[in-house]
């Protein structure tokens, strides 16, 4: 009884927004029942939705380790433990070649006189207990995410250290001397370094160091006497590197590539871009980048230029570092090697660690480490299909405005003429425009202006990366536009022979075919499916898209299509709790579709699918239907040694001597998500097989385990089983999640032992489904 008063408390208070007086509940609870792990997990999730994602995380382990089999804490663990732990610490972790590197340069640094070491940015203690191994004196470490922080101090425990290395749980930007640590040390050692350099804030770090942490830097060649009483960093410097590629994959997760959709014409939507986007001139509301990994991009990439040279920077230089800033933007011009369209600019980095060892994050490498991306989508000529050819030459502008490495295309050389592509094509200079020997080009300049107005450098509508890919999905679009069209045809039909011959027994079939059929579209972020609805005839449709601009966009798309605004509503913004959503559209009818978003982007079944999907059925009219009306989830035997390195730490043998496997792999997720299977390292030991059916029309055929036996075609190691889904928009038509189109990753769950298997044998998989959660364990037949 308390906890159910406890729980409906919560959501009252929930509801009326006093969220600490929520939060005073659940605190005076816990102080009555410190070892609840039903009060610590709900906690967790109030925790969670506020975006206190590391102290969610916390809730839900204590919980875990109060009773091991919960299930809603385990998967509410799983849910943020990628948020907490990323998933490169394993894969750093498991990368002997680099842990090795840095372990040299340390040792050598503190052999050569740095007695006193700062490790920023600590994460697991490395590289701290490398210093400290090394034969330091003094080592301190600071660490800014409570989680790491926690774990790190674990970890120094286990290797012995507690009493010699200081951890600090603060920004090394907030650490002072002698509040923080006694005095200046003379080594700092750190990787807050990401795939573009500098977006951790290395430099900002750096600099406040030399300021206010680190003993001055060495002045010059003859001081060797003083050396143990200057400082230096380690990573020494970096160089950065960069190129032009053709990219599909980037492309259309970064710019609208189509002219129609689901049979909707897209000429009216305005400039529409992803949230990544470099200019010189930084702008809050766009990422300068964002990382893939080159080597596994579907359908691979194409270079457009050589490698060059964009930037070095000294470390040990404060100078340089405080003047990184405002350097002049510096213009590099490259002669195109292959005809292309340009995609993107793509770069990486060479950290020296010291003068003889440095470390690549190339994507010829075999390392652990993405490259950036600097995606081109402006409205531009490139953007509008212009091709590079070789005899061009591409102007980049390179520039640190905010301490952020910023790479921009700006121009195309031509036969003597250059083509501005940071500018809108009507702001091109018309003598440059009737010179150009491309009149293709001339006619994309033309549809630009006529299609854009004046004004369109402020007129832009942003969506995700993944709501871009989407609106690029033209079979996804299609499928729909076929199966809505179905329904609506066949309830029209319905409706006139009931008109013809109402059932005079029964006054709710009396029906008037001219009242609109109501369709429902709960698709989460920007969505195309309830305009397509709208344009079947004599649909309404509600959209639950929220955004201003992106419900303009929508309008636009409408009357360019002749769309009546009276057949387009945007339901959210006649309501306070979105949780209401699925409720009648009036009080007289019901709807005749919902349509529900299933899949995340990540390749995980959405949470609460199958509640929400309970609900609608509800509120459908006779012979209304759920899109999609079904899941079949199908995987495959896999043998993946990536799969493993970015799980866990692999291995028997300790990470340099240092115990940190058993602490860092209780955050391994059983679950990888945002899998590219089509580019996966990987060996197929079995063919694919149906895992699970999930029925969001017909609950009484839903079950929740199931077990699937496999053969295995062909002798190995089995370490994952990829899945992804089959979404059956009704009984012709389906979606797949693994489509080459596809906006949708895919998931492996990932064994924690791997299982041998020879051709021919079987192999058991328990398939569980628990609150939309899918697990999958793994046995020999």
């Amino acid at each position: 009884v308390s906890l159910f008063t406890l729980f409906k408390w919560a959501e009252e208070l929930d509801s009326v927004g006093r969220i600490q007086d929520l939060f005073s509940c659940y605190e005076q609870a816990l102080e009555l029942f410190p070892a609840d792990e039903v009060i610590l997990n709900s906690m967790g999730e109030h925790l969670f939705r506020m975006g206190f994602r590391d102290e969610a995380a916390g809730h839900f382990h204590k919980a875990l380790k109060l009773r091991p089999d919960y299930p809603e804490a385990r998967e509410n663990f799983y849910r943020v433990a990628n948020w907490l732990v990323e998933r490169w610490h394993f894969l750093m972790l498991n990368d002997r070649g680099r842990n090795q590197k840095y372990q040299q340069a340390i040792q050598k640094a503190v052999q050569s006189g740095c007695n006193t070491v700062l490790d920023i940015g600590t994460g697991t203690g490395i590289l701290g207990m490398c210093a400290k191994k090394a034969g330091a004196a003094e080592v301190y470490a600071c660490e800014l995410s409570k989680t790491m922080y926690e774990l790190a101090c674990e970890v120094v425990t286990a290797n012995g250290m507690e009493g010699s290395i200081k951890i600090l749980h603060m920004k090394s930007l907030e650490m002072e001397v002698p509040k923080d640590i006694p005095h200046r040390v003379s080594l700092v050692v750190t990787e807050t370094v990401d795939a573009g350099l500098f977006g951790e804030g290395i430099i900002e770090s750096l600099v406040h160091a030399w300021h206010h942490l680190l003993l001055p830097p060495q002045r010059g060649e003859n001081e060797f006497s003083e050396q143990s009483a200057t400082g230096r960093v380690i990573p020494a410097g970096a160089t950065v590197f960069g190129m032009a590629v053709e990219c599909v994959e980037i492309r259309r997760h970064h710019r609208l590539c189509v002219s129609e959709v689901g049979g909707l014409s897209m000429a009216a939507t305005g400039e529409l871009r992803s949230p990544v986007s470099c200019s010189s001139e930084p702008d809050d509301s766009m990422e300068p980048y964002t990382t893939e990994r080159l080597s596994r991009l579907p359908g691979g990439y194409k270079p457009l230029t050589e490698a060059f040279k964009a930037l070095n920077i000294d470390f040990n230089n404060l100078q340089e570092l405080e003047g990184l800033s405002s350097r002049e933007v510096q213009q590099i011009c490259l002669p195109i090697i292959q005809e292309g369209e340009l995609d993107a600019l793509a770069v990486w980095f060479q950290l020296h660690l010291d003068e003889e060892s440095s470390l690549s994050t190339g994507p010829q490498e075999d390392t652990c480490w993405e490259q950036a991306i600097y995606p081109v989508h402006t409205f531009s000529l490139v953007a509008l299909g212009f091709v590079l050819q070789p005899g061009d030459k591409l102007i980049i502008e390179i520039s640190c405005r905010d301490a952020y490495l910023r790479l921009c295309s700006v121009a195309v050389l031509r036969e003597g003429h250059e083509i501005r592509l940071d500018r809108h094509p009507d702001a091109q200079s018309s003598g440059n425009a009737s010179k150009n020997p491309n009149p293709e080009a001339e006619l994309c300049n033309a549809l630009a202006c006529l299609q854009t107005g004046q004004n369109q450098t402020k007129d832009f509508c942003m969506l995700e990366c993944s709501e871009m890919a989407l609106l690029n999905n033209l079979d996804y679009h299609q499928s729909f536009c076929s199966a809505l069209g179905k329904l609506v045809s066949r309830l029209k039909v319905k409706c006139q022979k009931q008109e013809q011959r109402p059932d005079l027994t029964d006054p709710a079939s009396s029906t008037n075919c001219t009242d609109p059929l109501y369709v429902l579209d709960v698709s989460e972020g920007f969505s195309l499916l309830s305009l397509i609805a709208a344009s079947q005839g004599n649909v309404k449709a509600y959209s639950s898209v929220e955004k201003d601009k992106q419900q303009e966009v929508l309008k636009r798309i409408a009357r360019s299509n002749n769309i009546s605004e009276q057949h387009l509503e945007f339901w959210l913004n006649h309501m306070e709790d979105e949780q209401g959503m699925l409720k009648r559209p009036s009080q007289e009818k019901l709807w005749s579709a919902i349509i529900l978003d299933c899949v995340e982007t990540c390749g995980l079944i959405r949470q609460k699918l199958m509640e929400k999907a309970s609900l609608a059925r509800c509120l459908l009219e006779e012979g209304g239907h759920i899109f999609p009306e079904r899941i079949v989830v199908h995987g495959m035997l896999v043998e993946s040694d990536i799969l493993l390195l970015e799980s866990a730490v692999q291995g028997q043998e300790p990470t340099l001597g240092f115990n940190i496997a058993p602490f860092i792999n209780q955050f391994t997720v059983p679950v990888h998500v945002f899998l590219d299977f089509s580019t996966l390292e990987c060996r197929h030991l079995s063919e694919p097989v149906e895992l699970f059916v999930l029925d969001l029309m017909d609950a009484n055929t839903n079950y929740t385990n199931r077990e699937v036996k496999v053969q295995a075609t062909s002798a190995g190691r089995i370490t994952a089983v990829p899945f992804w889904y089959h979404i059956y928009l009704d009984q012709e038509i389906s979606v797949s999640t693994l489509s080459q189109n596809s906006h949708w990753k895919q998931a492996a769950a990932v064994l924690q032992q791997p299982l041998e298997v020879r051709v021919g044998d079987w192999v058991h998989l328990a398939v569980r489904l628990h609150k939309s959660t899918i697990s999958i364990s793994v046995k020999k037949a």
